[in-house]
């Protein structure tokens, strides 16, 4: 079960931000509102606007139109120095020529700080990240995630109201990364500050996020805790973005009765009117294989592949090849039934043409 932590007020505020490089539009009319102490996750492929995103945040783009707002004021053009907030990148950017002392301590020098209070923060940060002892090891010494956790120390002593992460653990292996998940969910506990996060990857999302941002061609499509994104996606994009999905065409007969295939199914769904064209989404794992005769419909298992925790089946059935997750084995060629309960059948419309816009604005 997920652990929810209380959120606060509306700290940001993008409001009608459109940003172009070159004449090709990245974000085009954004809005969105962040809250204290969230975690909130932007997330999408390459080229979708997050990054961007991020950096307007940060100081280091400016929208062509629209403004951005923290903590009720307007921050559009204050540089990135004077905002309270702090960056992670994927590249440490750490001195290579400082200690790891002397990396902590460098913001807090610009600033003026006195030597003793330097002093107590960097053992305040390096005990955060269970680095103590590290102050005067080299950064070249350092492993990929204990780089990571330097730079996340070195971002914290400035007590930022915000720390914005941009993709800061695309450089480690599986392992480590999956490790520093759960580190940052706790740096972002004990601190009680807002992390903003970017990432690709579904899975860093799904695990760390208390609100994602599923975006792509510069629209939101989506908002919503991990679980409302997984399981009650919006469009096709976002069910078939976050994680493995049947997405299928069919016809919402009434409500309560779709047409998948060719074959009439009951569901949960209403509203979509008699005969209306529709998009099907059945998740692998919600697909469940029975006798032959007992099923919906009839299909062959052409495939079996092993996953470790579950078994990736593909069974061709209906002319379709259905993505099958189960924890039974089943031999390639059986002859199986293939059945979905009317809950996990989710109906949404189709869109209106193949690049439709954002779906959900605000939180």
């Amino acid at each position: 079960m997920r652990k929810v932590y209380t959120m606060g007020k509306k700290l940001i505020d993008f409001i009608d931000i459109t940003k172009s490089y070159n004449g090709n539009v990245v974000l085009d009319d954004l809005n969105l509102y962040i809250r204290e102490n969230e975690f909130l996750t932007l997330l999408g492929p390459s080229g979708c606007g997050k990054t961007t995103t991020l950096r307007m945040l940060g100081g280091f783009e400016t929208p062509d139109k629209g403004k951005i707002m923290f903590n009720s004021k307007d921050i559009t053009n204050v540089p990135a120095n004077e905002r309270n907030l702090n960056t992670v990148f994927q590249k440490y950017s750490l001195f290579p020529h400082m200690t790891i002392a002397e990396n902590i301590a460098f913001g807090l020098k610009i600033k003026k700080k006195s030597k003793a209070y330097i002093d107590d923060k960097i053992k305040y940060a390096l005990k955060l990240v269970n680095l103590d002892g590290f102050e005067n090891r080299s950064v070249d010494s350092l492993s990929g995630g204990q780089q990571q956790r330097i730079a996340i120390a070195r971002a914290i002593v400035n007590e930022p109201k915000v720390l914005l992460l941009d993709e800061p653990l695309g450089a480690l292996d599986l392992k480590l990364r999956q490790s520093m998940q759960y580190e940052l969910i706790r740096f972002k506990n004990e601190l009680g500050i807002t992390f903003v996060y970017v990432t690709h990857d579904q899975e860093e999302a799904l695990t760390m996020s208390d609100t994602i941002v599923v975006m792509n061609q510069g629209y939101i499509q989506q908002i919503g805790t991990p679980e409302d994104i997984y399981n009650e996606p919006e469009n096709a994009f976002v069910a078939d973005f976050i994680g493995h999905s049947n997405i299928i065409d069919g016809v919402m007969i009434k409500d309560k009765l779709v047409e998948i295939l060719g074959v009439k199914m009951p569901c949960v769904d209403e509203g979509f009117g008699e005969n209306t064209p529709v998009d099907i989404v059945i998740r692998p794992e919600d697909v469940e294989l029975v006798p032959a005769e007992d099923g919906y419909m009839q299909g062959d298992v052409v495939s079996n592949i092993f996953k470790g925790v579950h078994y990736e089946l593909e069974v061709k059935a209906n002319g379709y090849d259905w993505m099958v997750h189960t924890t039974k084995y089943v031999d390639v060629g059986s002859h199986v039934g293939i059945k979905v309960i009317p809950f996990n059948i989710q109906v949404m419309h189709k869109p209106e043409s193949s690049d439709e816009k954002a779906v959900e604005i605000d939180v």
